[in-house]
């Protein structure tokens, strides 16, 4: 009987340990597994954030533009381009000619700096397929004072500056003509020259230089003929201009400032976003603001 009993005890201790055992060991691989789980939630956290942190690639936008205003209007959107993914680079030019050149050849995705006339006269003469997106602005053509201040006392033989390309000059002799200085041969339009001229009653020395020297010779001659761009560059303010373009006349949406692409890439998303961008309410505000007249945004 005795016997019996310790058998008893025996097998309920036994029992007990190994009831005790078992849940111990049931209790650890649960901790071990919220461990890992938890460790597993603050990886994947680091991960997302990591990600979230990371700048995302951004496609760029490579710009041919001329200094002053161009330039600088394209730095007011460039923040605008981030957001839609894209980087905005812009490469400085300050000539007429390798801003039309690098486009063609595929190199720069656009350019602005010219107006629709010297576009389409540059495409004739150089062979390339270039085609405008967008008038974006316009910049009045002045004539600012050198030697002389008043345009109607001009003195007999004196001189006056021009650009020399093409379509510029036919515009500054337009614009000489409105007011009163020379008279051009019927037709002359918007190809004309100084051989265009059909009177002169003061013989001035009609001056060709290339565009972007012509405000360098301001105090060597009576007047000069400025693009608003270089007038800007030279310190000059449209109120300075003794003549000027004004708002309402055909050479204002004649002369529009353009954006200009290969012909084909004028339905790139690029292209539009960049587009979209320089007409914004904000862009028209900035050109107000910063250039007083000298460069009229275009609705």
């Amino acid at each position: 009987m005795k016997n019996l009993k310790k058998l008893l005890i025996g097998i309920l201790v036994f029992a007990l340990a190994l009831g005790t055992l078992t849940a111990c060991q049931s209790n650890e691989p649960a901790e071990d597994s919220q461990k890992t789980e938890e460790q597993n939630e603050e990886k994947q956290n680091e991960g997302n954030n990591a990600e979230q942190d990371e700048p995302k690639d951004l496609e760029k936008i490579t710009v041919a533009a001329s200094p002053t205003p161009h330039a600088e209007i394209l730095a007011q959107v460039k923040d605008a381009l981030a957001e839609k993914g894209y980087e905005l680079e812009v490469i400085e030019y300050t000539d007429y000619v390798q801003p039309n050149l690098v486009v063609d050849s595929g190199e720069i995705v656009a350019n602005f700096f010219q107006h629709g006339p010297y576009l389409n006269n540059f495409n004739e003469e150089q062979g390339t397929k270039l085609v405008s997106v967008a008038p974006i602005h316009y910049e009045p053509l002045g004539v600012y004072a050198g030697k002389s201040a008043d345009l109607a006392s001009i003195p007999e033989g004196g001189a006056i500056a021009v650009p020399n390309d093409t379509t510029n000059e036919a515009r500054a002799l337009l614009l000489l003509e409105a007011n009163g200085v020379i008279r051009l041969k019927e037709g002359a339009g918007l190809l004309a020259t100084k051989n265009d001229i059909a009177e002169n009653p003061k013989n001035i020395d009609i001056v060709e230089l290339e565009a972007a020297q012509v405000s360098r010779v301001i105090g060597e001659v009576d007047f000069v003929v400025l693009n608003g761009n270089y007038a800007l560059n030279a310190g000059l303010k449209v109120a300075d201009a003794v003549a000027k373009e004004e708002q309402e006349s055909e050479a204002a949406q004649t002369y529009a400032n353009l954006v200009v692409v290969r012909e084909g890439n004028e339905n790139k998303e690029d292209v539009k976003a960049l587009v979209e961008a320089l007409k914004s309410d904000e862009v028209k505000q900035f050109i107000a603001d910063t250039y007083a007249g000298a460069v009229v945004a275009i609705d």
